[in-house]
């Protein structure tokens, strides 16, 4: 099979991106796959091009609604009709209707939790499957154990599925990750490709502040300076609502995204970033994966991450046009209050483990009652199934030990007169073996680079709606 011919005639590309032959290759040969590729190097590719080759349907298992539809949408541009999400929002009787011939679907995308849905288990039974894809693979470590522990339960579908091929896809994960990656898809052997993950045209700033109010005039006055389109992530909904508030009053074009929106909400003001009708998001981390931007100019954190892998992934979402891109993170004494109630506030207490020990995993009236939180009473479920009352209170302490390290590490990055891009590579163990000119704060920024990208913040002159028509209607 002539893969390089493969990939011209169904993308028009003449040649593989870094590391997608290698593992393409592997799939075709029927080999487990666990590939790490950096933000924007194309790991869709790496399961579509084999669904040209291998016989039957791709099970695609996705953590976000968001990045589900980007993929089906995308899809379904190429000209791929073969196509579908199964997602808690989709209508009875067009989940019926799904069911009935799900067996004829080349790409089948779900979430999570509705894999391992009984009924849902049942009707993959019905079918054949060559490969089964773990996209975002890190989530199995970064939320499977402390926020959706369904992540953690995919493996429990391979015998359902007469045990395909896996392929596990991720742009950031560690030694440590990798392992849990293995282990939690019961891979034996697999073939794990490495790709180193730095991106020399993004460019690492650290800002530094006495307290919030300096930190919010500095903001001001550097997104009039530097063009987006970009990204500011704080820390809760409420500061990513007022953020944008912000930006607004200062005549930017700016919305704001949380998880706490209506899936709709949420849908409108990722098109309306995708088609540039807005220039700055304000988020939470619940926005961006998926989401494929090629020009994003900057990503900036307005309020610390809580780990170096969360950052990663976040910066990674700017310049994947290959264009010098600027992550900046804005730090103000006191924020580190924030970051570690953001790192275990999430957890279950003592008091709402006891609480589902004593009532049951099937007692979601504690929910109703405000005793336990859903996040808790889910992982709580989960782990009670695996330990007894002291091993799960054992399980979440050696959890919150976990990411205060975590926290840690960004205290420490923030702390460093080295090199950022040293320090950040290291953590994923790999070796910086060359800098790139335009480095990070601690090397020196060049920032006339990104002034380059300087626009007027003058917003466009409104068509009438003669003019609108004929934009939105061409003859």
């Amino acid at each position: 099979m002539n893969l390089e011919k493969l990939l011209y005639t169904t993308y028009g590309f003449s040649s593989f991106r870094p590391g997608q032959k290698e593992v393409i290759e592997k799939i075709v040969a029927g080999e487990d796959v666990i590939a790490l590729l950096p933000t924007g190097m194309g790991k869709s590719i790496c399961y579509q091009l084999p669904a040209k080759i291998l016989p039957d349907s791709i099970l695609i298992v996705s953590p976000l609604l968001s990045l589900m539809q980007d993929q089906v949408a995308q899809l379904k541009k190429m000209g791929e009709k073969s196509v579908v999400a199964i997602n808690s929002f989709l209508k009875p009787e067009d989940k019926e209707r799904i069911m009935k011939k799900l067996g004829s679907y080349k790409f089948i995308f779900i979430s999570p939790e509705m894999l391992v849905q009984p009924f849902v288990k049942k009707k993959l039974q019905e079918i054949r499957v060559s490969l089964l894809v773990a996209d975002e693979a890190h989530c199995i470590s970064q939320w499977g154990f402390d926020f959706r522990p369904d992540y953690l339960r995919i493996s429990e579908i391979l015998p359902d599925l007469k045990f395909p091929q896996v392929l596990a896809l991720t742009a950031t994960a560690t030694d440590k990750v990798t392992e849990e990656i293995k282990e939690y898809l019961a891979l034996i052997k697999p073939f794990i490709y490495c790709h180193p993950m730095d991106r020399k045209n993004i460019v690492y700033d650290i800002k530094k502040f006495e307290d919030t109010h300096k930190k919010l005039e500095f903001l001001k006055d550097f997104i009039l300076k530097f063009k987006g389109p970009g990204i500011i992530y704080a820390g809760t909904r409420k500061k990513s609502q007022e953020l944008s508030m912000l930006l607004t009053e200062q005549g930017i074009s700016s919305a704001f995204y949380h998880g706490g929106m209506e899936h709709q909400d949420r849908v409108f003001v990722q098109q309306q970033f995708q088609n540039r009708e807005v220039e700055w998001i304000c988020s939470t981390n619940a926005f961006g994966m998926g989401v494929h931007i090629a020009n994003i100019r900057q990503v900036i954190h307005f309020q610390v991450p809580t780990s170096i892998e969360g950052y990663v992934q976040e910066v990674g979402r700017a310049g994947r046009d290959g264009l010098p891109a600027l992550a900046t993170l804005l730090y103000a004494q006191g924020d580190e209050a924030l970051l570690e109630s953001l790192v275990t506030d999430d957890l279950p207490t003592r008091h709402e483990i006891e609480a589902v020990f004593n009532d049951g995993p099937s007692a979601t009236y504690l929910i109703d009652r405000g005793i336990v939180r859903e996040t808790a009473f889910r992982v709580i479920a989960y782990w009670m199934t695996k330990l007894p009352l002291a091993g799960v209170i054992s399980q979440i302490e050696g959890l919150r030990k976990g990411k205060k390290k975590q926290a840690a590490k960004i205290r420490e990055l923030i702390s460093s007169d080295n090199c950022i891009r040293s320090y950040i590579i290291s953590s994923f163990d790999q070796e910086l073996l060359d800098k790139p000119d335009n480095c990070c704060v601690n090397d020196g920024i060049n920032y006339e680079v990104f002034e380059a990208f300087s626009f007027s913040n003058k917003k466009p002159i409104p068509l009438d709606w003669n003019e609108r028509l004929s934009v939105i209607l061409p003859i």
